[in-house]
């Protein structure tokens, strides 16, 4: 990665540590600040977000690539963060998507209550996620994970209504259970690892015959506890369940950043903690292989079976993620390449979509696929923004779902292994069920039949700018990185290399 300048390992240090510490103590302020108007409220939680994308941007173009200790337990434990590509690409990711998101929450939360708590949280959310981008070691990246599910859970609860708290404890359940099962490898690894600094290509390729098995149910345990915020099966329940949120809560976090946050995890465990030398060829890869490939077209089928818009949207979610830990447990640097663009991709797709069916939902007041029959003529611009955003998901060409999709297909042909090649065939079952629903959708919204069309008549618009301009964006986004991928694509292929 060509640096245009860099800062002294001092100021460095104090970006990346400022990119963590800024949102969560902006967000933490709006709780004791008397705001007169929520307009000024929207300004500084806008001002906040913004300015921490500027010291994100500031440390992904000038900081050291050197680990900075922040804080040390007994036993080599440590808290240390450190910028390489793979956290440059996550960082990056979500510093762009956060402040057009808190945008569009400006609408979406219009006439809700408890706002204060909302954006309070909702800002800490992003300083917490940056933490797990710069995470540089197993323990550091555990206890920002940990930290991710205490801050978020009160968005889930939000509406504090009976489906928010059963949402809310059931997303705790999974997640901090999963969390605790994550711990031993954590352990394992910090201790054989000698304070388990994140490597590419792992350091476990030499570990004792004796104790490969216990290595291996260690990596298990990873996957799967670091695996329940990537929804892999038969730990996806709570992301449908967790729907009941505000949409800028699915479409930011359990469409990107949260979700996201436990891919992310377990390719650092992967290909930075175990390494693929280590793990190529074991049941353990077997047994990953199978769950995720299961995993993508149960959640698939389970889309095509689902009436309530949102919840339709997240098991696709679920499908989808298991897509990225199919590249990624290849083991392959090309599956690799594959799950790291898929992860950046679909959350380009996903938040459109979220976003879209938040327009939908806010202005209607209605939830259900079967209620969405003629809308399109009334929104246009927000189903046309939909069904852009479908086509991409379904993988389609000229958009950006079609490039990760190929390069999913790609290695899990060229991996020559009746896994990967088995799950080459869930993945192309998975695209036509993923056509059917996401599809139906926008020809209910624009041929429904005569007698069946809801809004004939209705005085329904689309959403105002601060909805229709954040979707409109990533819209764009999808489309641009459709037609030229090339840029981003090389940067993607020098991670999954281990060059940057």
């Amino acid at each position: 990665m060509n640096i245009p300048f860099h800062f002294s390992p001092l100021i460095s240090c104090i970006l990346i540590g400022a990119a963590i510490l800024v949102p969560v103590l902006g967000g933490f302020l709006v709780f004791p600040i008397q705001f007169r108007t929520d307009r000024a409220r929207n300004i500084y939680v806008e001002s906040v977000t913004v300015f921490n994308s500027i010291l994100v941007w500031l440390a992904l173009l000038g900081a050291e690539r050197d680990v900075f200790t922040f804080y040390s337990f007994s036993g080599g434990f440590s808290i240390d963060l450190r910028l390489d590509g793979l956290g440059a690409l996550f960082a990056g990711m979500i510093s762009l998507m956060w402040p057009l998101v808190v945008i569009y929450a400006f609408e979406y939360m219009d006439h809700a209550a408890h706002k204060n708590s909302f954006y309070a949280f909702y800002t800490m959310t992003y300083g917490i996620t940056c933490g797990v981008a710069f995470a540089a070691n197993m323990t550091t990246v555990y206890v920002f994970y940990e930290m991710l599910t205490l801050v978020t859970l009160p968005l889930v609860t939000h509406y504090m209504d009976h489906e928010s708290m059963y949402a809310g404890r059931k997303y705790a359940a999974y997640t901090i259970g999963g969390a605790s099962v994550a711990l031993f490898p954590v352990v394992v690894l910090t201790v054989l690892g000698d304070g388990g600094d994140f490597a590419w290509g792992g350091f476990l390729a030499q570990v004792d015959d004796r104790w490969q098995q216990l290595m291996l149910f260690a990596f298990v345990c990873g996957f799967f506890g670091f695996g329940v915020k990537a929804a892999v099966f038969p730990l996806h329940g709570w992301l449908p369940t967790a729907s009941a949120a505000p949409t800028p809560v699915t479409a930011l976090l359990h469409a990107v950043a949260v979700v996201n946050s436990g891919v992310f995890c377990v390719i650092r465990m992967t290909w930075y903690g175990f390494g693929p030398e280590f793990l190529m060829g074991t049941w353990a890869q077997k047994l990953c292989l199978i769950d995720v490939s299961f995993t993508l077209l149960f959640a698939a089928a389970m889309a095509l079976r689902e009436r309530h818009f949102k919840r339709r949207l997240a098991y696709s979610t679920v499908s989808n993620l298991s897509y990225m830990l199919f590249g990624v447990m290849l083991l392959t640097e090309t599956g690799l390449t594959a799950g790291i663009a898929h992860m950046l991709f679909h959350g380009i797709i996903k938040i459109s979509l979220f976003m879209c069916a938040g327009a939908f939902m806010h202005v209607t007041g209605k939830s259900y696929v079967y209620e969405i029959n003629g809308v399109g003529k009334k929104m246009p611009v927000t189903f046309i923004f939909y069904t852009l955003a479908a086509l991409s998901l379904t993988g389609i060409p000229a958009f950006c779902g079609f490039v990760s999709k190929w390069q999913l297909f790609r290695a899990g042909a060229l991996s020559g292994t009746p896994y990967g090649l088995a799950g080459v065939v869930c993945l192309v079952i998975s695209a036509f069920l993923c056509a059917m629903y996401t599809l139906t959708v926008t020809a209910r919204a624009f041929f429904p039949p005569d007698d069946k069309d809801y809004f004939k008549g209705q005085g329904v618009h689309d959403a105002g700018p601060r909805m229709l301009i954040p979707i409109g964006v990533f819209t764009a986004a999808n489309i641009i990185f459709g037609l030229y991928p090339q840029p981003i694509m090389h940067f993607i292929r020098q991670i999954a290399q281990g060059l940057i």
